[in-house]
């Protein structure tokens, strides 16, 4: 196998693989860059000859894995897209809302390259998805050979798929993200157990040590209570949320502990893209069941959308809870501005549920010590850190000491590590460095094709 990471920027973003078996390419992943802009969010197609990719298999719908799709097909007509059941049910949304988002950065920052895709351009993808369900292998012929792609869930969020390709009587694997526990929406990876001649593994939480007091179970517990214990004492509660996944869990959590009388009854607030993704999640509860989730949760929880937010430096009048994107308080974002409204007060409690990346405004404020000043600089307002401001474990990556333990299990020949900060990866690779087995341990430089 050849294997080249087309991620220009390396680390995390805009991921996306060139994979060469003998006669045989395939992209895995096509995503864009969270904190790049314009065409610097994607990855170096330039490096792909026109009409020569078989396929592109999609792991899931975030977009760093998602969002450059179209640009990568632009040029490979012939493709197919390979994916989940639910993940096509999800994917022309998702991109959907990122070419909305890039139409509004277009005009509000001056960004003349976007949008990177057209609204038609997402209209031709739909008849090229190919669903493959989770466990069934689709086998390609060409020049004389065969190749097998077989998918397995991978956990992390609905659709979200490993993938296994077969060719010569070779095995190769990638985990794309996972997370091996259950969430209250969707169950864990579930895996092969079976050997691999090579892994390519994700290593998002390599310098992240997860403890016994850090369990999912104990991190939801400790997040009703701080929610629990701010609305009964007439404070106001935020949970950033990812649109996709987190938000949908955060609300069955909050309805499960709403029925044991665990927090008390209080407007419940959310936000745009969540809250439209939970239709969709009950079609493929209803359709596929690849997750756990329903609309009425929405209804017992009384759920009300956010039709404007509350202005910097002025809270809402009643005790209420927020569950709104972005997970980070990235700016124009209806978190950001409700936490600029919020974080002035003592009464109040911003509650972090998933990855901050350290230079964003939610990554800044955690690093904010209490009662120094913390500037919203879009919306021009400046306020000292009053709130409670705490952070829970329930990442959708799974911990490094789980990574570790299925690599060794699957005793390939050769490992190639992916999705992490270079600190991640060094840990990994000096981890698996100490091990008997004489792995092949490959940390791919961007653009380099490395023979595996």
């Amino acid at each position: 196998m050849k294997l080249t990471d087309l991620n220009p920027h390396g680390g995390i973003g805009a991921n996306c693989l060139l994979v060469e078996l003998g006669p045989f390419r395939f992209l895995i992943d096509a995503g864009i860059h969270p904190k790049k802009v314009g065409r610097e969010t994607l990855p170096d197609f330039d490096k792909l000859a026109p009409n020569s990719i078989d396929a592109l298999i999609l792991t899931h719908c975030h977009l760093d894995h998602l969002g450059a799709v179209p640009v990568a097909l632009r040029h490979q007509p012939e493709a197919m897209i390979i994916l989940s059941r639910p993940t096509q049910e999800l994917a022309v949304r998702m991109l959907r809302n990122s070419c909305n988002v890039m139409r509004r950065q277009r005009d509000e920052q001056r960004i003349p390259e976007y949008p990177l895709y057209s609204f038609a351009e997402l209209d031709r993808l739909e008849p090229i998805m190919f669903a493959l369900p989770y466990g069934h292998s689709r086998t390609f012929a060409k020049g004389g050979e065969e190749v097998q792609v077989t998918l397995y869930p991978s956990g992390h969020i609905v659709g979200a798929a490993a993938i296994k390709l077969t060719y010569k009587h070779r095995s190769i694997f990638f985990t794309g993200d996972v997370l091996f526990g259950d969430q209250k929406t969707l169950p864990g990876a579930a895996f092969p157990d079976e050997t691999f001649d090579t892994l390519v593994m994700e290593t998002t939480r390599g310098l992240t040590r997860r403890t016994d007091d850090t369990r999912r179970e104990e991190e939801v517990a400790r997040l009703i209570q701080t929610v629990s214990r701010t609305l009964e004492n007439g404070g106001s509660v935020l949970i950033p949320a990812f649109a996709l996944g987190r938000m949908q869990e955060i609300l069955a959590i909050l309805d499960e502990a709403r029925t044991k009388g665990d927090i008390p009854k209080v407007p419940v607030v959310c936000s745009g893209l969540g809250l439209d993704l939970v239709d969709y999640f009950d079609v493929i509860a209803r359709k596929i069941g690849a997750v756990k989730f329903r609309r009425n949760v929405l209804k017992r929880l009384g759920v009300q959308a956010l039709k404007r937010a509350p202005a910097p430096g002025k809270p809402p009048s009643k005790p209420t809870l927020f569950v709104v994107s972005s997970g980070m308080l990235v700016e124009n974002t209806p978190s950001y501005a409700i936490a600029a409204s919020l974080l002035g007060s003592p009464h109040n409690a911003l509650c972090f549920v998933g990855y901050c990346d350290p230079d964003t405004p939610g990554g800044k404020l955690l690093q904010t010590p209490q009662d120094e000043s913390f500037v919203f600089e879009t919306l021009d307002h400046v306020t000292p850190v009053r709130a409670t401001i705490e952070r829970f474990d329930l990442s959708g990556h799974a911990d490094r000491e789980e990574l570790l333990s299925f690599a060794r299990k699957c005793e390939p020949r050769a490992i190639v590590l992916t999705h992490g900060d270079p600190e991640a990866r060094s840990w990994f690779h000096e981890q698996l460095e100490q091990d008997e087995a004489a792995y092949q341990i490959i940390d791919p430089a961007p653009g380099t094709c490395y023979t595996v």
